[in-house]
């Protein structure tokens, strides 16, 4: 379990493709801190963290994982936001994320204006019921707020500190990212379509 707040990006050093799986070897200063079978959120994805060097970690990712999620687009240099699981004691500054991507959505377009950034995102409209307006959704692992929902698409407003010290600096028109859809929301939705 997560928060969205992000620790730490990681930059993709070498990946090595295996029959189905994927393994992937990240430099970050978060590194250091993390030890082989931790669960660590990967631009929202929750990944086994396989092996650690000094600076360095490895992962692996299965075939299910690199279809659901924007982890098949990734290459050497590809910046990563990280974040480390929840302990029972901390504060909770985000909303609950479980690094388990739902789908991938498409940037439509990105807007600079009066110090925050506004990004445009496609989700596929069979998960309509899972947004909200104004409700939390996880984009590469960051927890945001819906500022405007329509059918088809969704739009959230990323203030300097979050472009800064995430990939977020680095979407653009036609990128796409990972999308986890508010716990609460499936579980509502879930209870309801039983009825």
């Amino acid at each position: 379990m997560f928060t969205g707040i992000i620790e730490s990006t990681g930059t993709v050093l070498s990946l090595k493709r295996e029959t189905k799986l994927l393994h992937v070897e990240i430099e970050s200063s978060l590194s250091r801190n993390l030890k082989p079978g931790q669960s660590v959120s990967h631009d929202g994805v929750c990944l086994t963290i396989t092996n650690v060097g000094k600076s360095t970690h490895r992962v692996t990712a299965v075939k299910e994982t690199l279809e659901k999620s924007a982890l098949k687009y990734w290459k050497t240099g590809s910046l990563v936001n990280l974040e480390r699981c929840l302990k029972a004691n901390s504060r909770i500054d985000g909303h609950f994320v479980q690094g388990h991507v739902d789908d991938t959505g498409k940037c439509l377009n990105a807007k600079n204006s009066s110090g925050d950034c506004k990004f445009f995102f496609s989700y596929n409209a069979k998960y309509s019921l899972l947004l909200i307006n104004k409700g939390s959704i996880s984009i590469n692992g960051v927890s945001l707020t819906i500022a405007e929902l329509n059918k088809k698409s969704f739009s959230v407003c990323v203030i300097p500190y979050t472009l800064q010290h995430t990939n977020f600096c680095l979407i653009k028109k036609d990128t796409f990212v990972n999308l986890e859809f508010d716990l609460l929301g499936k579980y509502i939705n879930r209870i309801y379509s039983k009825k």
